[in-house]
């Protein structure tokens, strides 16, 4: 059976040409699948019962099922989602006042194994599907309008998710086709019809990876920086031993020329005396100064077994001021959800590890 979600606009009208079908029953069925969340081929009234029936005998809407559904204090809601064999996915919604986001996943688990993110010490599995990513956001807005949501953003036909984010489990430029087909899905008017400036990629620097998004589909993009220099950046973004600094902005200042806004986001998570000093602040002036940029300064939210402390609210403003002195814009990011798991670099999920990484840690310490 074809999962209808798993198809962008190019490949739904497709589907249809080779069923003898006009190109405009490619476009209603989106708006089905996605404007009107239909879960059921069944429920496409305006298809012809004829194409119904056939449309039903070869195809389905099939989004991953809910194991966990979890609301946190401040209205941060984080749903585990089924992927088959034992693995499953974390998604996030986040309220606020002019927006809801939704932070999403694009893998099971991630392979880039940083020093200070929770998934990646569950390991990797696989690849998400496209139908498995957008699933994410169609079953969100799914669950946020049967729950009534109201919000001032939320006006008759719109959806509660106006902002997407891919900053969830895995490392989405490692999972590139897939994650381009769900972008090209959320962007499009008959699908969710966000804007390139309300989706943004988050990337640990996959360099190759990154220029060919540029040329595919360029969305806004947020790198995750956490190190001035390359030493430590090879300690906690190990990706940096391959593609270092110096290539990593390169490619960014070749993105912005192609991206719907002219300046890339830093993220940088703030570790207890080990990149939140004043001389990394000053490191990173010096590094970013060809770089149209801000920075997004993340407070590390700790998880079990984990090696480090999250820096003090002083040692943050002091980094944030020495930043903002020498012209730079520098936001801290308010922590939510954090009473759920739900927060910056604790998502887990469920991943059976077939790079036996989470077997390997455990090992010297049975030895012992």
């Amino acid at each position: 059976m074809i999962n209808l979600l798993d198809l962008d606009p190019a490949a739904m009208t497709a589907f249809f040409a080779e069923r003898g079908e006009k190109p405009f029953r490619a476009k209603q069925t989106l708006r089905w699948v996605h404007h009107r969340l239909a879960d059921r081929v069944e429920l496409m009234s305006d298809l012809a019962k004829a194409t119904r029936e056939a449309l039903a005998r070869d195809a389905e809407i099939r989004a991953p099922s809910v194991v966990r559904d979890s609301t946190a204090a401040d209205g941060t809601r984080k749903w585990l989602l089924d992927v088959g064999n034992a693995n499953a996915i974390e998604a996030v919604y986040i309220p606020e006042t002019d927006r809801g986001t939704l932070c999403v996943s694009s893998q099971a688990g991630c392979a880039l194994d940083c020093a200070f993110c929770s998934t990646g010490k569950q390991g990797f599995n696989r690849n998400l599907s496209v139908g498995e990513i957008i699933g994410q956001l169609w079953h969100a807005n799914r669950a946020l309008l049967a729950d009534g949501i109201a919000a001032p953003w939320v006006e008759h036909g719109r959806h509660p998710i106006t902002n997407v984010v891919m900053m969830g489990m895995g490392e989405p430029l490692a999972n590139f086709d897939n994650v381009v087909t769900a972008l090209e899905i959320m962007l499009d008017d008959n699908a969710y019809g966000l804007s390139r400036r309300r989706v943004t990629l988050s990337t640990s620097g996959l360099v190759p990876a990154l220029d060919r998004l540029g040329d595919a589909c360029p969305v806004a993009l947020a790198v995750s920086l956490h190190a001035p220099n390359d030493a430590l950046r090879d300690r906690l973004v190990p990706i940096n031993r391959k593609y270092p600094l110096a290539e990593l902005l390169a490619a960014c200042l070749r993105y912005i020329e192609k991206a719907p806004r002219d300046f890339v986001t830093f993220e940088y998570v703030m570790l207890d005396h080990v990149n939140d000093g004043p001389e990394h602040a000053r490191e990173l002036i010096a590094l970013v100064r060809d770089v149209p940029c801000k920075f997004n300064l993340i407070p590390f939210n700790p998880f079990p077994n984990t090696e480090f402390k999250t820096s003090s609210r002083t040692r943050i403003l002091a980094f944030q001021r020495i930043l903002r002195d020498a012209g730079l814009i520098a936001t801290i990011r308010k922590t939510r959800g954090e009473d759920i798991d739900a927060a910056c670099g604790q998502l887990a999920g469920q991943v059976q590890d077939r790079t036996r990484r989470t077997l390997r840690r455990i090992q010297p310490v049975a030895a012992q």
